[in-house]
C-alpha cells in the first residue's frame, strides 16, 4: 500500500497547485482587463497572453468569456463578503467596512454597472450584487431596524439601500471630488436619517 507521502501522490499534489495557479493567473489577468476596458472589447487572445497560457487553456477551464466573468465576480463576491463582516447593530464599524470596500472595488463596480445592459452574464452578475447587498445591509443594522415590519420595514431598508449604494460613492468621490473624510461625514448623516421615524403629513 503506497503511503500519502509517496511520489506519486507528491506529483498529483504539485500539478494540482500549478493548476490552481494557472486558474488564479488567468483571473487575475482578466479582471486586471476589466478595470480599464469594456467587456465586450476584452478578447481571450488578450487575457491568454497576459496571463502566459494559451487560447486553449482558457476555455477548457472556464468555457469562455461568460465563464471568465462568472469565476471573477465570484471571487469578487468573496472578497466583498470577507471584508464586511461586522457585529450586528455596530453602525459605525458596518460603515468604516463599507467604505473601505467601496475605495477597494468601487471603480471596478461601477464600470460593470455601466455594461449590464449589454451582457446578460454581467447583468446576472449585477443583480446578485444587489441582493447581496440589500442582504448584508438587513444583517448589520439588524438591531436598528428591528422597530419595524412589514412596509415599513421594507421602506426603512430601502432608505439603507439608497444612502450606501455605490453610485452614491462615485458621485461624492469622482464626480464631485469630495475627500474621505467628507463621504464618510455625508455617509453616516443619511444612514442616521435612515433610521429616524417618518415624518407625518
Amino acid at each position: 500500500m503506497k503511503s500519502e507521502s509517496s511520489p506519486r501522490s507528491y506529483r498529483q499534489g504539485a500539478r494540482a497547485e500549478a493548476a490552481e495557479a494557472t486558474y488564479e493567473r488567468i483571473l487575475d489577468a482578466f479582471m486586471a482587463r476589466l478595470g480599464d476596458s469594456w467587456f465586450d472589447q476584452i478578447t481571450l487572445d488578450d487575457i491568454a497572453a497576459a496571463a502566459g497560457v494559451s487560447v486553449q487553456t482558457i476555455v477548457r477551464r472556464f468555457g469562455g468569456k461568460e465563464g471568465l466573468i462568472e469565476a471573477a465576480c465570484k471571487r469578487l463576491e468573496t472578497e466583498i463578503t470577507d471584508r464586511r463582516v461586522t457585529k450586528p447593530g455596530e453602525v459605525g464599524e458596518a460603515l468604516d467596512l463599507l467604505v473601505s470596500d467601496y475605495e477597494l472595488t468601487g471603480d471596478l463596480v461601477m464600470r460593470l454597472l455601466a455594461q449590464e445592459d449589454r451582457s446578460p452574464a454581467l447583468r446576472s452578475v449585477t443583480d446578485r450584487g444587489r441582493a447581496g447587498h440589500r442582504a448584508w445591509l438587513a444583517q448589520a443594522f439588524g438591531p436598528q431596524l428591528s422597530r419595524w415590519s412589514g412596509s415599513k420595514l421594507t421602506f426603512h431598508l430601502d432608505l439603507l439601500v439608497a444612502a450606501t449604494d455605490v453610485y452614491l460613492w462615485k458621485l461624492v468621490r469622482r464626480d464631485m471630488g469630495r475627500s474621505l473624510d467628507d463621504y464618510k461625514s455625508m455617509l453616516r448623516h443619511l444612514v442616521a436619517g435612515a433610521f429616524a421615524p417618518l415624518a407625518s403629513g
